[in-house]
């Protein structure tokens, strides 16, 4: 096997799909990278078995085809050091040779064949089709509000929800939600799937730097993302996601309209006083004005601050996490926000003022705290 690339156009891809590998491999191939040469395409992989990441490159001088395992950090390593300029791969037998006018690398390799296959789906897979931005925007919103939660697997990733009138991204740790609604993306068929956070915060990462449509087939287990120059297949959650349309309230009579940055800020600065145990914060909303107050009894210190903003409804005061509602408030696109309420027990609304698209819609949800008399 031998052949040449760019340094720069090979460390750029191997980076993308690096973050696939595991500290924590069971077997120790999986901390190599899979080259396969083949009619001058150069497909790179990374697994750690539940998610696979495939990246291919154009390749003009290729001598001989062939296929080696390279170690992943040490290749990464090496490539990182160099500036732009062509470097001339030589695998021979177990032993990998970087080349270059000035000198070489001599790296251990591995073969091929002991590299774990990939997942294949089976013929019954569902497929749709979503553009790159549409996708990106939808993990965007839901992906910070997956949890981690061993016991229920199901809250780990991103809901995926394909009905025929829209496609929903739902996340949630059971304390906040959030959704992304698209009347726009209509599958053939409905059904549903969860896609684990490793591999959504994977797709995240390199979709912004694709502009065309995804590719998405999934089954029963597993999901193939296919991009121009990218390939992942991850094994999906098994479980049954709850019904959150159901914990979602429909009746919110209070009614806050406030700018998001100002009322972020005000959040962030009065939770500095907050208890550290439960970073609770106060919402005292009166007339056409909003306390936000934080207190710590253990360090005898609070702060409050008032946020402008317009009311509809009956005085009311609530308590939420501070840096829950932050989060939501940090991952809305719009420039003022509603917060829509019912009273003190039960979960408010945070929904944005503004779109860019008619065919999106956002919501957030947050469960409230109990404030102590």
């Amino acid at each position: 096997m031998k052949f040449i690339v760019s340094s720069i156009d090979l460390l750029g891809r191997l980076q993308s799909i690096s973050r696939v590998i595991s500290n924590k491999n069971t077997m120790a191939i999986l901390n190599n990278f899979l080259f396969h040469l083949r009619d001058n395409t150069l497909t790179i992989t990374a697994s750690d078995i539940e998610t696979t990441m495939e990246t291919s490159l154009h390749i003009e001088n290729v001598e001989k085809e062939g296929a080696v395992t390279i170690p992943a950090k040490m290749l990464i390593d090496t490539l990182k050091e160099f500036p732009e300029q062509p470097l001339t791969f030589t695998v021979s037998g177990s032993q990998v040779e970087i080349s270059w006018p000035n000198g070489q690398f001599i790296l251990p390799g591995s073969p091929a064949d002991d590299y774990p296959v990939k997942p294949a789906l089976d013929a019954t897979a569902s497929r749709i089709k979503i553009p790159a931005e549409v996708l990106l925007e939808g993990l965007d919103r839901t992906l910070f509000a997956t949890a981690d939660d061993e016991l229920r697997p199901v809250m780990n990733g991103v809901y995926f929800d394909l009905k025929k009138e829209n496609t929903t991204l739902v996340a949630s740790d059971s304390h906040k939600l959030m959704y992304y609604r698209r009347t726009d993306i209509i599958p053939e068929t409905e059904d549903a799937f969860i896609l684990p956070k490793k591999p959504a915060g994977l797709l995240k990462n390199i979709l912004p730097k694709v502009s065309d449509e995804v590719e998405l087939a999934f089954d029963k287990k597993n999901a193939v993302f296919t991009l121009p120059g990218y390939n992942l297949t991850c094994r999906l959650v098994e479980g049954n996601y709850p019904a959150y349309r159901s914990v979602i309230p429909s009746n919110n009579e209070n009614k806050i309209t406030v700018d998001r940055l100002e009322f972020m800020n005000s959040v962030r600065r009065v939770s500095v006083c907050s208890n550290q145990a439960s970073n609770l914060i106060k919402l005292k909303i009166a007339g056409n004005g909003m306390t936000v107050s934080a207190q710590d009894l253990d360090f005898s210190v609070s702060a409050h601050e008032r946020v402008n903003c317009r009311y509809e409804g009956e005085d009311i005061e609530i308590g939420f996490k501070s840096n829950f509602l932050s989060e939501i408030l940090a991952n809305l696109p719009s420039t003022n926000v509603s917060l829509e309420l019912s009273d003190p027990s039960r979960a408010g609304l945070v929904l944005p003022l503004e779109t860019d698209d008619e065919h999106e819609e956002t919501l957030a949800l947050l469960m409230p705290m109990m404030i102590n008399a």
